[in-house]
């Protein structure tokens, strides 16, 4: 069953008391992150968009940095952050929060792990296939940066979390079903220390390969 989702909250630099509890007493938050492009270290964080088991959203507009509630809830032990393409959210968190993330979920690793039948693992494609649901993706190319977001934006920031827990839950039966869930949970245990790797240069390399070949 799909939850319905109040119209998002929009705060800026971190989050407020009330959405700092609510998220602390969460079992899930799935967490997405809006850049000015793809280069980690060079390409700033602007925004980071969240949603939990009841549908209840917010939009953190990141200008200094300074988080202490975000990152404490990113880091709580108790609550499951789900990702999708986690390798590079986590890294971003990491560079210009601070933040351990932990535990958490990949929705894209997963569903390499389970649905070996496609090529299509991107967001919208999974979303379809599980959910039914056809998501716009117009605003992914748009300056996350701007002081006031656009309506489009915000929907589009939303859209991104909405439906990563309920995701989550059917790519888990499936893994269960397919006896990969222990092989599933090493990746995910494994993937703070992809970033670190991705974090210290080794991006682009694979160590684990028999050979490399230098550019």
């Amino acid at each position: 069953m799909t939850v319905q989702t109040a119209k998002p909250l929009v705060l800026l630099d971190d989050l407020d008391e009330e959405r700092f509890q609510c998220y602390m007493d969460s079992k899930y938050l799935a967490v997405d992150t809006e850049t000015l492009g793809l280069q980690v270290k060079r390409d700033r964080l602007c925004l980071v968009q969240m949603c939990n088991e009841d549908g209840v959203t917010t939009l953190v507009q990141t200008k200094s940095y300074n988080a202490p509630r975000l990152k404490k809830v990113l880091e709580s032990p108790k609550v499951e952050k789900i990702f999708h393409f986690a390798r590079f959210d986590l890294a971003t968190l990491r560079h210009w929060l601070g933040c351990q993330v932990a535990p958490t979920f990949c929705t894209k690793i997963a569903s390499r792990l389970v649905r070996t039948y496609t090529d299509g693992h991107g967001l919208k494609d999974i979303t379809r296939e599980l959910l039914d649901i056809e998501l716009d993706k117009q605003q992914q190319s748009s300056d996350w940066a701007a002081d006031v977001l656009s309506q489009q934006q915000i929907e589009y920031a939303a859209s991104d979390v909405i439906h990563l827990v309920e995701m989550k839950q059917k790519l888990a039966a499936m893994l269960q079903r397919d006896g990969r869930t222990q092989l599933a949970n090493v990746c995910m245990d494994f993937l703070p220390h992809r970033v670190s790797l991705d974090l210290a240069g080794w991006d682009e390399e694979d160590i684990f390969s028999h050979s490399s070949k230098r550019k």
